[in-house]
């Protein structure tokens, strides 16, 4: 056998070696989110020990193809443990949908997102205490920014990518970063990532760098309206060494949960959209996104199939909850979204 092929043999081995499966018999269903559409595009993560999920949007009452209407919400729910009951415990600033949450030990924090008619800049911290949130505002984005992909990494939170307006035909490729403990310091404006500027990219950190996997590039159709190129690509970024290539994906995987969950010094990419029924007809029958888990091993810059979920949930992030990973509600379909929170182990059994 040629070294060639002994390699990508002998990093499948190894992850399948030190991972746990994690394919549908690894979750378990969550009480469903107060809502009976659920939502897309929410914010959400761990404060006071409490699962927090944030704002976020649905269509409440006829599909886009049947003239419904999508509705951004501003509300804010605790559950505050797994088998207990979601509380609405306050509200945003203003409804809120497809920005970036970070968990950090001081609670959540909701950067940037976007309405119907305008992205914002606004970044804030949830914390939970006592059934209420309250909101801490922190320094705001260097520009408007709703559909990028964030991480945070030795108390620096890092964003890249997104757009600066709902109708922008133009994604960023900019990178951001915010030092939790210099906050006067504000955003620093870092170098940006040398592949197309995209939207719905999933970002994670892991041992000191920086990991940037897909999403969607964007460009004007014949109308001028903003339509999506697919990509596959992967990227690393050090703070002393900057951007660097790395092997792309097997497939796209655009609005993947993120950040994307580390496990055993491995990040999966759970699902994601790969454009393959961007066109799908009749679309009330359209039959959800891949369920198909990647797992990307750094050291020998492979990836592995890691079996498949039992959900199809996109635009929705990932969060780290009692030692296991949540999904809390997302996109099903196009025009669909779902109130299913999801568990599932990160540990082997």
């Amino acid at each position: 056998m040629s070294h060639g092929l002994m390699k990508p043999l002998l990093s499948a081995l190894f992850l399948m070696l030190t991972l746990p499966a994690l394919a549908e018999d690894d979750w378990t269903s969550l009480p469903h989110l107060p809502d009976p559409e659920g939502f897309a595009g929410s914010f959400a993560g761990v404060s006071g020990g409490a699962l927090i999920v944030a704002g976020g949007t649905n269509f409440p009452d006829k599909r886009p193809w049947e003239g419904g209407t999508k509705v951004w919400y501003e509300r804010v729910y605790a559950l505050e443990q797994p088998k207990g009951t979601w509380k609405e415990a306050g509200h945003l600033p203003k409804s809120n949908g497809y920005g970036v949450s970070i968990t950090t030990p001081e609670g959540l924090i909701c950067i940037g997102g976007g309405d119907a008619t305008h992205n914002f800049q606004e970044v804030f911290r949830v914390a939970y205490r006592a059934g209420q949130v309250t909101l801490t505002e922190l320094p705001a984005l260097p520009q408007r920014c709703a559909f990028m992909a964030g991480a945070e990494m030795d108390s620096v939170i890092y964003v890249c990518g997104g757009i600066e307006t709902p109708t922008a035909t133009e994604a960023m490729n900019t990178l951001w970063a915010l030092d939790l403990q210099h906050l006067d310091k504000g955003w620093k404006t870092l170098a940006p990532c040398p592949g197309p500027g995209r939207i719905l990219a999933t970002m994670a950190a892991l041992e000191g760098s920086l990991y940037l996997f897909s999403g969607a590039a964007l460009k004007a159709d014949a109308e001028g309206k903003p339509t999506r190129e697919w990509l596959k690509d992967a990227w690393t970024w050090q703070p002393n060494q900057g951007w660097k290539k790395i092997s792309d994906l097997p497939r796209v995987a655009v609005a993947a949960p993120s950040p994307a969950p580390i496990v055993n010094g491995n990040i999966l990419v759970l699902g994601g959209d790969d454009g393959a029924l961007v066109n799908f007809e009749p679309k009330d029958k359209h039959p959800g996104f891949p369920r198909e888990i990647l797992a990307y091993h750094p050291g020998s810059d492979s990836w592995v199939g890691l079996g498949d979920l039992p959900f199809s949930l996109v635009t929705t992030p990932a969060v780290e909850w009692q030692g296991q990973i949540v999904i809390p509600g997302g996109e099903a379909r196009p025009g669909k979204r779902s109130p299913a929170v999801w568990m599932g182990r990160i540990t082997p059994p």
